[in-house]
């Protein structure tokens, strides 16, 4: 598995419902969306990147960023969650290392997310068995951003439990082994609901 290349990808296709608003196209005190805030960072990492929406003009936003070549993937119906996408994406990405990252995380910093990748590469070369790192923030384990290698091995697995009709990422997560990795609590900021959209304090 250390041959395998690492893979950003980005969630950007939920429906907000709890925000009122979609998410990935509110402003970011930066600059920008917060879609694009995220977008910006994973390409400082330098990896291929690929963006999931089903959301028509976060993949126009994906394709017109300037700074590196982004995948823009088009989530097709039915949208029923990130386990979904999730194996949707190892089945389009075989053989890669996903970085798999949501986009409604708007302080995520190049550090937690080179921490992460530090982690698993850690575990890799020395030949642990297991595959998935997640992301922790201290308090709850944060699923959503992590390494989650798509090998033939998982990729059947997610499979078979997709079409069991499982659709909870932590109800498939219930049945793996997988490492927390403990990363800066303010990193990991995630964002539902209106009031919470505000810079986090420094």
């Amino acid at each position: 598995m250390a041959a395998m290349r690492v893979r950003a990808c980005l969630l950007s296709g939920g429906a907000s419902r709890r925000m009122g608003r979609d998410k990935a196209l509110l402003p970011h005190p930066e600059g920008g969306s917060w879609l694009e805030r995220t977008l910006r960072v994973l390409l400082e990492l330098q990896i291929p990147l690929t963006l999931f929406s089903r959301d028509e003009r976060h993949l126009q936003i994906a394709r017109a960023l300037n700074g590196g070549p982004i995948t823009a993937l088009v989530e097709p119906p039915p949208w029923e969650g990130p386990l979904l996408a999730l194996h949707r994406l190892m089945q389009h990405h075989p053989d890669e290392r996903l970085l798999l990252c949501p986009v409604d995380m708007p302080d995520l910093s190049l550090a937690a997310l080179r921490s992460l990748l530090a982690a698993a590469d850690h575990a890799t070369a020395a030949g642990g068995a297991v595959q998935l790192h997640l992301a922790h923030d201290g308090q709850r384990l944060q699923p959503l951003l992590g390494v989650y290698p798509s090998t033939a091995p998982l990729r059947a697995d997610l499979s078979a439990a997709v079409q069991r009709g499982e659709r909870r990422l932590q109800g498939w997560l219930a049945t793996q082994a997988f490492e927390a990795v403990m990363l800066d609590p303010r990193a990991l900021r995630n964002v539902n609901h209106p009031e919470a959209a505000q810079p986090a304090p420094t």
